[in-house]
């Protein structure tokens, strides 16, 4: 929003403050009304006690108009000079008014011809001069306070949207990114199935395949899911690397059952698996093992993909990772930023293993 462009305050202040005239108008009467009780009825008319109260209300009735004032001459940068003249000038012109009313609100409660304190209207003008001015200075002041509130306020609240969207914009992106990986390891073992003329492997490894893209594909699917449907499309995703290297692939699943609503990003744990068996299994002629472990701690919720292959490539102090752990790494970044890590780890028995820790919370509906 530029800085020159004013809009009424949402909820109207200007109606707040002009009802916040009744404070003053309550303690000018109090004294008067004090002064009756101890003096007697006839010390303090009940018109002078109207009249005291009534003139601080009178300018409750002129606030409205000082805000629109100060929002079409706002004192910004590069006009400070120029509008506080002009709201100088304004402060007189709403003295006089006030002190106008004031006299008007004594002729009717009195008679005409009536002046505050037996002085007259001139007298009566420059004794509310001062205290005028001040008044409409600092009518002016809440105004811009407030107006400089809301407006650091809508800039969060946009800051945070842009926010939200650039994330989820790199999330839709890094998505984009893991499906056609998987998608074209699993062309690839069909096609090779094809080759050796085992039509039926190939016809249940397409339906599993067309089970995982009618997931992938949805186009409403949340940022995160329960830890149970992360599971679920993993059994998916290795019933077709089972297809692929027959006996060879034996997965093992570690997981409490307390935690199947636990929530964790989607697509999070078939990336890791799909490293694990690319870097483990495919490098070995004998059965691999390939283990997959959820549990929690304290507040963290802990997942652990382990294989017993040949471990990562790279100096022991620095393992190398693939684009898949680097994919997943952004994407909790994104999600959790330094709240959540991912590790990857020789095993003893030099295998990896890639731990996961994310914030532990579940999702609504998420148990039963």
């Amino acid at each position: 929003m530029p800085s020159d462009v004013r809009r009424p305050p949402s909820p109207p202040v200007w109606a707040f403050v002009s009802a916040a005239w009744l404070g003053p108008a309550l303690f000018a009467t109090l004294p008067r009304l004090l002064q009756r009780q101890v003096q007697g009825a006839d010390a303090a008319p009940w018109r002078d006690v109207l009249w005291e109260g009534g003139d601080w209300l009178l300018y409750g009735l002129l606030t409205p108009a000082v805000f629109k004032l100060a929002r079409r001459f706002p004192l910004t940068r590069g006009r400070l000079a120029r509008h506080g003249a002009l709201h100088l000038a304004a402060a007189l012109a709403f003295c006089a008014v006030w002190a106008g009313l004031g006299i008007m609100l004594g002729w009717l409660l009195f008679a005409p011809g009536w002046t505050p304190y037996g002085g007259g209207s001139v007298s009566w003008f420059f004794t509310t001069l001062p205290f005028g001015v001040a008044v409409y200075f600092a009518v002016l002041g809440v105004e811009h306070a407030t107006f400089y509130f809301l407006q650091a306020r809508d800039r969060e609240t946009q800051a945070a949207r842009l926010s939200a969207q650039l994330a989820e914009a790199r999330l839709g992106a890094l998505r984009m990114q893991l499906q056609p990986h998987f998608l074209f390891n699993s062309l690839n073992a069909v096609t090779v199935i094809v080759r050796d003329r085992d039509t039926a492997t190939a016809v249940r490894m397409l339906e599993q395949l067309g089970e995982m893209l009618r997931r992938v594909m949805r186009s409403d699917r949340p940022p995160e899911v329960t830890l149970a449907e992360e599971l679920d499309f993993v059994h998916q995703y290795l019933a077709i690397e089972e297809i692929r290297f027959s006996d060879r692939l034996h997965p093992v699943f570690d997981v409490d059952p307390f935690l199947l609503a636990a929530a964790v990003p989607e697509f999070l744990l078939q990336p890791l698996v799909e490293n694990a068996i690319r870097h483990g299994l495919a490098k070995r002629v004998t059965a691999t093992l390939l283990r997959i472990e959820a549990r929690r701690e304290d507040d963290e919720l802990v997942l652990t993909v382990t294989d017993d292959g040949p471990g990562p490539d790279g100096p022991p102090a620095e393992p190398a990772e693939g684009v898949g752990l680097a994919n997943t790494r952004e994407r909790l970044a994104t999600l959790y930023g330094d709240r959540a890590r991912l590790e990857l780890a020789r095993t003893p028995e030099g295998g990896a293993a890639v731990t996961v820790r994310l914030p532990y919370h579940e999702l609504e509906g998420g148990r039963g």
